[in-house]
Protein backbone atom coordinates (compact mmCIF):
# COMPACT_ATOMS: atom_id res chain seq x y z
CA UNK A 1 0.00 0.00 0.00
CA UNK A 2 1.01 3.75 -0.76
CA UNK A 3 0.36 6.36 2.17
CA UNK A 4 -0.16 9.97 1.58
CA UNK A 5 3.57 10.85 2.28
CA UNK A 6 5.21 8.17 -0.13
CA UNK A 7 2.79 9.85 -2.60
CA UNK A 8 3.77 13.26 -1.82
CA UNK A 9 7.82 12.32 -1.40
CA UNK A 10 7.34 10.84 -5.20
CA UNK A 11 5.66 13.66 -6.73
CA UNK A 12 8.95 15.56 -5.43
CA UNK A 13 11.10 13.34 -6.94
CA UNK A 14 9.77 13.70 -10.23
CA UNK A 15 9.30 17.85 -9.81
CA UNK A 16 12.72 18.63 -8.47
CA UNK A 17 14.60 15.72 -8.75
CA UNK A 18 14.11 14.33 -12.22
CA UNK A 19 13.00 10.96 -11.14
CA UNK A 20 11.55 8.93 -14.54
CA UNK A 21 11.26 5.62 -15.68
CA UNK A 22 14.28 5.69 -18.10
CA UNK A 23 12.67 3.01 -20.37
CA UNK A 24 10.18 0.64 -20.85
CA UNK A 25 11.43 -1.67 -23.25
CA UNK A 26 9.96 -4.85 -24.77
CA UNK A 27 11.27 -8.06 -25.93
CA UNK A 28 10.10 -9.67 -28.39
CA UNK A 29 11.05 -13.68 -29.57
CA UNK A 30 11.95 -13.62 -32.99
CA UNK A 31 13.02 -17.17 -33.62
CA UNK A 32 9.74 -18.45 -34.74
CA UNK A 33 10.71 -16.11 -37.91
CA UNK A 34 13.46 -18.34 -39.17
CA UNK A 35 13.56 -18.95 -43.17
CA UNK A 36 16.12 -20.60 -45.36
CA UNK A 37 14.48 -17.49 -47.97
CA UNK A 38 15.80 -14.09 -46.86
CA UNK A 39 13.03 -11.97 -48.39
CA UNK A 40 10.67 -14.37 -45.92
CA UNK A 41 12.49 -13.77 -42.81
CA UNK A 42 12.79 -10.44 -43.29
CA UNK A 43 8.46 -10.12 -43.74
CA UNK A 44 8.35 -12.62 -41.03
CA UNK A 45 10.48 -10.66 -38.54
CA UNK A 46 8.59 -6.73 -39.34
CA UNK A 47 5.23 -8.33 -39.26
CA UNK A 48 6.33 -10.55 -35.57
CA UNK A 49 7.54 -7.01 -34.12
CA UNK A 50 4.81 -4.67 -35.44
CA UNK A 51 2.08 -7.08 -34.05
CA UNK A 52 3.43 -7.43 -30.99
CA UNK A 53 4.70 -3.74 -30.25
CA UNK A 54 2.08 -1.68 -32.12
CA UNK A 55 0.16 -0.65 -28.94
CA UNK A 56 3.43 -0.40 -26.67
CA UNK A 57 4.04 3.42 -27.50
CA UNK A 58 0.23 4.30 -26.55
CA UNK A 59 -0.15 2.29 -23.56
CA UNK A 60 3.21 3.65 -22.20
CA UNK A 61 2.24 7.33 -22.94
CA UNK A 62 -1.25 6.18 -21.21
CA UNK A 63 0.13 4.76 -17.86
CA UNK A 64 2.65 7.80 -17.39
CA UNK A 65 0.14 9.93 -17.66
CA UNK A 66 -2.36 7.96 -15.14
CA UNK A 67 0.48 7.97 -12.64
CA UNK A 68 2.20 10.98 -13.52
CA UNK A 69 5.62 9.69 -13.96
CA UNK A 70 7.48 10.41 -17.19
CA UNK A 71 8.58 7.35 -19.58
CA UNK A 72 11.40 9.04 -21.39
CA UNK A 73 11.75 6.03 -23.85
CA UNK A 74 10.17 3.38 -25.67
CA UNK A 75 12.12 0.55 -26.87
CA UNK A 76 11.97 -3.24 -28.10
CA UNK A 77 14.82 -5.45 -27.57
CA UNK A 78 14.65 -8.88 -30.23
CA UNK A 79 16.52 -11.86 -30.70
CA UNK A 80 20.02 -11.39 -31.27
CA UNK A 81 19.82 -11.38 -35.01
CA UNK A 82 22.88 -13.64 -35.86
CA UNK A 83 20.43 -16.52 -34.07
CA UNK A 84 17.70 -16.25 -36.91
CA UNK A 85 19.99 -15.30 -40.22
CA UNK A 86 22.02 -18.48 -40.58
CA UNK A 87 19.57 -20.76 -42.78
CA UNK A 88 18.77 -17.93 -44.91
CA UNK A 89 22.51 -16.31 -45.47
CA UNK A 90 24.63 -20.06 -45.60
CA UNK A 91 25.22 -20.51 -49.23
CA UNK A 92 25.51 -17.01 -50.21
CA UNK A 93 29.09 -15.34 -50.97
CA UNK A 94 30.29 -14.14 -48.08
CA UNK A 95 29.60 -10.19 -50.01
CA UNK A 96 25.75 -10.80 -51.01
CA UNK A 97 25.96 -11.91 -47.24
CA UNK A 98 27.22 -8.95 -45.66
CA UNK A 99 24.60 -6.97 -48.02
CA UNK A 100 21.70 -9.17 -47.35
CA UNK A 101 22.15 -8.96 -43.51
CA UNK A 102 22.31 -5.69 -43.02
CA UNK A 103 19.17 -5.65 -45.06
CA UNK A 104 17.76 -7.15 -41.74
CA UNK A 105 18.80 -4.27 -39.66
CA UNK A 106 17.17 -1.80 -41.89
CA UNK A 107 13.91 -4.03 -41.62
CA UNK A 108 13.92 -3.56 -37.60
CA UNK A 109 14.34 -0.05 -38.38
CA UNK A 110 11.24 0.37 -40.38
CA UNK A 111 9.44 -1.65 -38.15
CA UNK A 112 10.68 0.49 -34.76
CA UNK A 113 9.81 4.02 -36.87
CA UNK A 114 6.20 2.23 -37.92
CA UNK A 115 5.32 0.83 -34.16
CA UNK A 116 7.22 4.67 -32.98
CA UNK A 117 9.46 3.30 -30.51
CA UNK A 118 12.87 5.50 -29.71
CA UNK A 119 15.51 2.30 -30.52
CA UNK A 120 15.48 -1.37 -30.89
CA UNK A 121 17.83 -3.58 -29.86
CA UNK A 122 19.39 -6.67 -31.18
CA UNK A 123 21.28 -6.22 -33.93
CA UNK A 124 23.45 -8.74 -31.94
CA UNK A 125 26.14 -11.57 -32.10
CA UNK A 126 27.14 -13.87 -28.87
CA UNK A 127 30.83 -15.20 -29.31
CA UNK A 128 32.43 -15.59 -26.10
CA UNK A 129 33.76 -18.72 -27.19
CA UNK A 130 34.17 -18.95 -31.01
CA UNK A 131 32.69 -17.10 -33.91
CA UNK A 132 31.00 -19.35 -36.51
CA UNK A 133 30.09 -17.76 -40.04
CA UNK A 134 27.06 -16.24 -39.80
CA UNK A 135 28.54 -14.43 -36.85
CA UNK A 136 31.33 -13.33 -38.50
CA UNK A 137 29.18 -12.15 -41.50
CA UNK A 138 26.78 -9.74 -39.01
CA UNK A 139 29.60 -8.31 -37.53
CA UNK A 140 31.35 -7.65 -40.51
CA UNK A 141 28.05 -5.62 -42.01
CA UNK A 142 27.41 -3.47 -39.00
CA UNK A 143 29.05 -0.54 -39.98
CA UNK A 144 27.35 -0.54 -43.19
CA UNK A 145 24.17 -1.19 -41.15
CA UNK A 146 24.59 1.64 -39.31
CA UNK A 147 25.14 3.95 -41.93
CA UNK A 148 21.83 2.92 -43.37
CA UNK A 149 19.61 3.03 -40.29
CA UNK A 150 18.67 5.79 -37.17
CA UNK A 151 16.85 2.95 -34.56
CA UNK A 152 18.58 0.19 -34.77
CA UNK A 153 21.53 -0.26 -31.60
CA UNK A 154 23.89 -3.67 -31.80
CA UNK A 155 26.19 -5.67 -29.34
CA UNK A 156 28.33 -8.30 -29.53
CA UNK A 157 29.41 -10.12 -26.39
CA UNK A 158 33.06 -11.29 -27.04
CA UNK A 159 33.80 -12.65 -23.50
CA UNK A 160 32.43 -14.34 -20.74
CA UNK A 161 33.51 -16.01 -16.84
CA UNK A 162 32.43 -19.21 -18.32
CA UNK A 163 34.04 -19.03 -21.50
CA UNK A 164 37.01 -16.84 -21.30
CA UNK A 165 37.84 -13.83 -23.87
CA UNK A 166 38.02 -14.35 -27.16
CA UNK A 167 40.58 -12.04 -28.72
CA UNK A 168 39.78 -12.36 -31.97
CA UNK A 169 36.35 -10.87 -31.55
CA UNK A 170 38.11 -7.69 -29.76
CA UNK A 171 40.72 -7.62 -32.53
CA UNK A 172 38.01 -7.43 -35.36
CA UNK A 173 35.70 -5.42 -33.08
CA UNK A 174 38.40 -2.14 -33.00
CA UNK A 175 38.40 -2.70 -36.54
CA UNK A 176 34.43 -2.25 -36.86
CA UNK A 177 33.78 0.29 -34.28
CA UNK A 178 36.82 2.67 -36.47
CA UNK A 179 34.68 1.93 -39.51
CA UNK A 180 31.17 2.61 -37.82
CA UNK A 181 32.65 5.86 -36.97
CA UNK A 182 34.39 6.86 -40.21
CA UNK A 183 30.94 6.17 -42.07
CA UNK A 184 28.37 7.63 -40.07
CA UNK A 185 28.51 11.41 -39.35
CA UNK A 186 30.16 12.17 -35.98
CA UNK A 187 30.51 9.06 -35.38
CA UNK A 188 26.72 8.49 -34.11
CA UNK A 189 26.67 5.04 -35.12
CA UNK A 190 29.47 4.16 -32.28
CA UNK A 191 26.72 5.50 -29.87
CA UNK A 192 24.49 2.38 -30.89
CA UNK A 193 27.13 -0.03 -30.60
CA UNK A 194 28.63 -1.54 -27.43
CA UNK A 195 30.97 -4.63 -26.98
CA UNK A 196 29.97 -6.94 -23.54
CA UNK A 197 31.60 -9.30 -21.35
CA UNK A 198 28.82 -11.26 -19.44
CA UNK A 199 26.20 -9.53 -21.29
CA UNK A 200 22.57 -9.87 -19.48
CA UNK A 201 19.74 -11.18 -21.23
CA UNK A 202 17.22 -9.18 -19.95
CA UNK A 203 18.95 -5.60 -20.29
CA UNK A 204 16.56 -3.17 -21.01
CA UNK A 205 18.82 -0.19 -21.14
CA UNK A 206 20.59 0.52 -25.20
CA UNK A 207 22.46 0.00 -26.49
CA UNK A 208 23.22 -3.29 -25.11
CA UNK A 209 19.55 -4.54 -25.05
CA UNK A 210 18.74 -8.45 -26.89
CA UNK A 211 15.71 -10.66 -26.40
CA UNK A 212 18.01 -13.41 -24.78
CA UNK A 213 17.29 -17.23 -25.68
CA UNK A 214 16.19 -17.62 -22.08
CA UNK A 215 13.51 -15.23 -22.41
CA UNK A 216 9.59 -15.94 -23.36
CA UNK A 217 7.72 -14.91 -26.60
CA UNK A 218 7.14 -11.49 -25.24
CA UNK A 219 8.31 -9.84 -21.99
CA UNK A 220 8.01 -6.11 -20.39
CA UNK A 221 11.30 -5.51 -18.68
CA UNK A 222 11.98 -1.52 -17.19
CA UNK A 223 14.70 0.90 -16.49
CA UNK A 224 14.47 3.27 -13.75
CA UNK A 225 16.75 5.90 -13.50
CA UNK A 226 17.13 8.63 -10.43
CA UNK A 227 20.59 10.10 -10.11
CA UNK A 228 18.80 13.52 -9.38
CA UNK A 229 16.93 12.36 -6.34
CA UNK A 230 20.16 10.05 -4.48
CA UNK A 231 22.30 13.03 -5.29
CA UNK A 232 19.67 14.99 -3.26
CA UNK A 233 19.64 12.74 -0.70
CA UNK A 234 23.38 12.44 -0.07
CA UNK A 235 23.13 16.79 0.47
CA UNK A 236 21.31 16.29 3.14
CA UNK A 237 23.80 14.18 5.10
CA UNK A 238 26.85 16.65 4.64
CA UNK A 239 29.19 15.18 7.78
CA UNK A 240 27.36 11.78 8.56
CA UNK A 241 29.16 8.72 8.47
CA UNK A 242 29.40 6.31 5.52
CA UNK A 243 27.21 3.80 7.60
CA UNK A 244 24.37 6.45 7.85
CA UNK A 245 25.07 7.53 4.08
CA UNK A 246 25.11 3.69 2.86
CA UNK A 247 21.55 3.12 4.54
CA UNK A 248 19.93 5.91 3.56
CA UNK A 249 21.08 5.65 -0.72
CA UNK A 250 19.33 1.90 0.35
CA UNK A 251 16.23 3.66 1.24
CA UNK A 252 15.90 5.79 -1.41
CA UNK A 253 16.67 3.01 -4.09
CA UNK A 254 13.88 0.92 -2.57
CA UNK A 255 11.27 3.52 -3.03
CA UNK A 256 12.32 4.65 -7.00
CA UNK A 257 12.45 0.87 -7.55
CA UNK A 258 9.13 0.35 -6.25
CA UNK A 259 8.05 2.97 -8.85
CA UNK A 260 8.97 1.55 -11.20
CA UNK A 261 7.76 -2.33 -10.96
CA UNK A 262 4.34 -0.45 -10.28
CA UNK A 263 4.66 1.20 -14.20
CA UNK A 264 6.07 -2.23 -15.32
CA UNK A 265 3.61 -4.03 -13.99
CA UNK A 266 0.71 -1.58 -15.30
CA UNK A 267 2.09 -1.64 -18.76
CA UNK A 268 2.38 -5.02 -19.27
CA UNK A 269 -1.05 -5.60 -17.55
CA UNK A 270 -2.68 -3.54 -20.34
CA UNK A 271 -0.56 -4.97 -23.17
CA UNK A 272 -1.47 -8.24 -21.43
CA UNK A 273 2.32 -9.20 -22.01
CA UNK A 274 4.40 -11.01 -19.08
CA UNK A 275 6.12 -8.65 -16.55
CA UNK A 276 10.08 -9.16 -16.62
CA UNK A 277 12.17 -7.20 -14.44
CA UNK A 278 12.78 -3.87 -13.53
CA UNK A 279 16.22 -2.61 -13.68
CA UNK A 280 17.36 0.31 -11.11
CA UNK A 281 19.70 1.38 -12.84
CA UNK A 282 21.23 4.77 -11.74
CA UNK A 283 21.38 6.47 -15.37
CA UNK A 284 22.32 9.89 -16.07
CA UNK A 285 21.39 12.55 -18.52
CA UNK A 286 22.66 15.79 -19.28
CA UNK A 287 20.15 17.94 -17.03
CA UNK A 288 21.54 19.81 -14.83
CA UNK A 289 22.04 17.84 -11.28
CA UNK A 290 20.93 14.35 -13.08
CA UNK A 291 24.66 13.32 -12.44
CA UNK A 292 26.22 10.18 -10.95
CA UNK A 293 29.78 12.37 -10.77
CA UNK A 294 27.53 14.84 -8.96
CA UNK A 295 26.45 12.18 -6.42
CA UNK A 296 30.00 11.29 -5.94
CA UNK A 297 30.68 15.09 -5.20
CA UNK A 298 28.15 15.58 -2.33
CA UNK A 299 29.77 11.91 -0.88
CA UNK A 300 32.60 14.29 -0.25
CA UNK A 301 34.61 14.63 -3.54
CA UNK A 302 35.87 17.88 -4.49
CA UNK A 303 35.78 16.63 -8.27
CA UNK A 304 34.27 13.12 -9.35
CA UNK A 305 38.12 11.04 -10.62
CA UNK A 306 40.35 12.04 -7.90
CA UNK A 307 41.72 9.97 -5.11
CA UNK A 308 38.39 8.00 -3.35
CA UNK A 309 36.66 7.85 -6.45
CA UNK A 310 36.44 4.58 -7.18
CA UNK A 311 35.78 3.82 -3.21
CA UNK A 312 32.58 6.05 -3.30
CA UNK A 313 31.77 4.30 -6.82
CA UNK A 314 31.76 1.03 -5.47
CA UNK A 315 29.53 2.56 -1.71
CA UNK A 316 26.70 4.10 -4.78
CA UNK A 317 26.63 1.18 -6.58
CA UNK A 318 26.11 -1.74 -3.95
CA UNK A 319 23.75 0.14 -1.70
CA UNK A 320 21.84 0.94 -4.97
CA UNK A 321 21.83 -2.69 -5.66
CA UNK A 322 20.40 -3.87 -2.14
CA UNK A 323 17.84 -1.29 -2.20
CA UNK A 324 16.24 -2.56 -5.41
CA UNK A 325 16.90 -6.45 -4.38
CA UNK A 326 14.88 -5.23 -1.24
CA UNK A 327 11.74 -3.69 -3.49
CA UNK A 328 11.08 -5.84 -5.75
CA UNK A 329 11.57 -10.14 -6.60
CA UNK A 330 12.28 -9.71 -9.99
CA UNK A 331 14.93 -7.39 -10.20
CA UNK A 332 17.58 -8.01 -12.96
CA UNK A 333 19.24 -6.34 -16.26
CA UNK A 334 22.31 -4.33 -15.01
CA UNK A 335 21.22 -2.86 -12.16
CA UNK A 336 23.49 -0.66 -10.61
CA UNK A 337 25.23 3.02 -11.54
CA UNK A 338 26.26 3.86 -15.07
CA UNK A 339 29.08 6.25 -15.79
CA UNK A 340 28.29 7.33 -19.81
CA UNK A 341 30.68 10.42 -19.97
CA UNK A 342 28.59 12.36 -22.45
CA UNK A 343 25.58 11.89 -20.81
CA UNK A 344 26.51 13.01 -17.37
CA UNK A 345 27.52 16.85 -17.42
CA UNK A 346 29.10 16.37 -14.23
CA UNK A 347 31.84 14.28 -16.18
CA UNK A 348 32.18 16.24 -18.88
CA UNK A 349 32.92 18.70 -16.43
CA UNK A 350 35.63 16.29 -14.56
CA UNK A 351 37.11 15.55 -17.53
CA UNK A 352 37.31 18.96 -18.56
CA UNK A 353 38.97 20.12 -15.05
CA UNK A 354 41.78 16.90 -15.90
CA UNK A 355 40.44 15.25 -12.57
CA UNK A 356 38.56 12.34 -14.75
CA UNK A 357 41.13 10.34 -17.38
CA UNK A 358 40.54 6.98 -19.80
CA UNK A 359 42.50 5.44 -16.82
CA UNK A 360 40.51 6.15 -14.09
CA UNK A 361 37.27 5.37 -15.55
CA UNK A 362 38.76 2.25 -16.55
CA UNK A 363 39.36 1.45 -12.66
CA UNK A 364 35.98 2.74 -11.74
CA UNK A 365 34.45 0.43 -14.10
CA UNK A 366 35.63 -2.20 -11.53
CA UNK A 367 32.87 -1.58 -9.34
CA UNK A 368 30.27 -0.29 -11.50
CA UNK A 369 27.19 -1.51 -13.57
CA UNK A 370 28.89 -1.37 -16.89
CA UNK A 371 32.00 -0.17 -18.17
CA UNK A 372 33.83 2.65 -20.26
CA UNK A 373 30.49 4.10 -21.66
CA UNK A 374 29.99 7.06 -24.56
CA UNK A 375 33.70 7.93 -24.34
CA UNK A 376 34.73 10.11 -27.39
CA UNK A 377 38.56 9.69 -28.43
CA UNK A 378 40.42 10.82 -31.21
CA UNK A 379 39.42 9.75 -34.63
CA UNK A 380 42.87 9.10 -35.59
CA UNK A 381 43.04 6.50 -32.65
CA UNK A 382 44.14 3.33 -34.54
CA UNK A 383 42.02 0.03 -34.00
CA UNK A 384 44.52 -2.32 -32.28
CA UNK A 385 44.45 0.63 -29.50
CA UNK A 386 40.54 0.36 -29.70
CA UNK A 387 40.76 -3.31 -29.54
CA UNK A 388 43.28 -3.26 -26.56
CA UNK A 389 41.36 -0.42 -24.45
CA UNK A 390 37.74 -3.17 -25.00
CA UNK A 391 40.59 -6.12 -23.97
CA UNK A 392 41.24 -4.05 -20.71
CA UNK A 393 37.46 -3.60 -20.15
CA UNK A 394 36.43 -6.96 -20.73
CA UNK A 395 39.25 -8.56 -18.47
CA UNK A 396 38.14 -6.91 -15.52
CA UNK A 397 34.35 -8.10 -16.17
CA UNK A 398 35.52 -11.85 -16.80
CA UNK A 399 38.28 -12.09 -14.01
CA UNK A 400 35.85 -10.28 -11.36
CA UNK A 401 32.16 -12.35 -12.73
CA UNK A 402 30.70 -9.52 -13.96
CA UNK A 403 29.10 -7.71 -16.49
CA UNK A 404 31.58 -5.13 -17.94
CA UNK A 405 30.80 -3.41 -22.01
CA UNK A 406 32.83 -0.67 -23.85
CA UNK A 407 30.77 2.17 -26.18
CA UNK A 408 34.06 3.73 -27.46
CA UNK A 409 33.74 7.02 -30.20
CA UNK A 410 36.88 7.12 -32.64
CA UNK A 411 35.50 10.73 -34.06
CA UNK A 412 36.97 11.81 -37.23
CA UNK A 413 38.54 14.65 -37.94
CA UNK A 414 38.34 15.04 -34.00
CA UNK A 415 41.11 15.62 -31.25
CA UNK A 416 42.10 16.09 -27.70
CA UNK A 417 40.38 19.27 -26.83
CA UNK A 418 37.59 19.43 -29.18
CA UNK A 419 33.49 18.00 -28.38
CA UNK A 420 31.66 16.16 -30.41
CA UNK A 421 27.83 17.02 -30.29
CA UNK A 422 25.34 14.02 -30.15
CA UNK A 423 22.19 15.86 -28.47
CA UNK A 424 19.47 14.66 -26.75
CA UNK A 425 20.02 11.80 -24.09
CA UNK A 426 23.49 11.36 -25.81
CA UNK A 427 24.67 14.26 -24.61
CA UNK A 428 28.09 16.21 -25.56
CA UNK A 429 31.54 14.80 -24.88
CA UNK A 430 35.12 15.80 -24.51
CA UNK A 431 37.03 14.13 -26.70
CA UNK A 432 39.70 11.97 -24.34
CA UNK A 433 43.23 11.05 -24.60
CA UNK A 434 44.36 7.76 -24.90
CA UNK A 435 48.00 6.49 -24.84
CA UNK A 436 49.62 6.87 -27.83
CA UNK A 437 52.17 3.94 -27.43
CA UNK A 438 50.99 0.66 -29.37
CA UNK A 439 49.12 -2.47 -28.53
CA UNK A 440 49.48 -3.79 -32.18
CA UNK A 441 51.72 -6.82 -31.83
CA UNK A 442 49.46 -7.85 -28.86
CA UNK A 443 45.71 -7.26 -30.41
CA UNK A 444 47.01 -9.08 -33.50
CA UNK A 445 47.78 -12.44 -31.71
CA UNK A 446 44.17 -13.17 -31.27
CA UNK A 447 43.05 -16.57 -30.33
CA UNK A 448 40.87 -17.36 -26.62
CA UNK A 449 42.50 -16.35 -23.17
CA UNK A 450 40.83 -19.61 -21.42
CA UNK A 451 38.29 -18.90 -18.29
CA UNK A 452 39.74 -17.75 -14.90
CA UNK A 453 40.07 -21.01 -12.29
CA UNK A 454 36.66 -19.64 -10.47
CA UNK A 455 34.99 -20.29 -13.27
CA UNK A 456 34.60 -24.61 -12.61
CA UNK A 457 32.50 -23.26 -9.64
CA UNK A 458 29.63 -25.79 -10.08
Amino acid sequence: MYIPEEILETVRMIEYENLDIRTVTMGINLRDCISEDIDRLREKVYEKIVSRAEDLVEVSERVSKKYGIPIVTKRIAVTPVSIIVGGAIRGMEREEAIRECAKVGETLDRAARDVGVDFIGGYSALVHKDITWEEGVLIDSIPSMMSRTERVCSSVNVASTRSGINMTAIRRMGEVIKETGERTENAIGCTKLVVFANAPEDNPFMAGAFHGVGEGDVVINVGVSGPGVVRAVVEKLKGKDIGTLYNEIKKTAFKITRVGELIGREVSRELKVPFGIVDISLAPTPARGDSVANILEAMGLERCGTHGSTAALAILNDAVKKGGAMAASYVGGLSGAFIPVSEDAGMVRAVEDGALSLDKLEAMTSVCSVGLDMIAIPGKTPASTISAIIADEIAIGVINNKTTAVRIIPVPGKDVGDYVEFGGLLGRAPIMEVNHYSSEEFIKRGGRVPSPIHSLRN
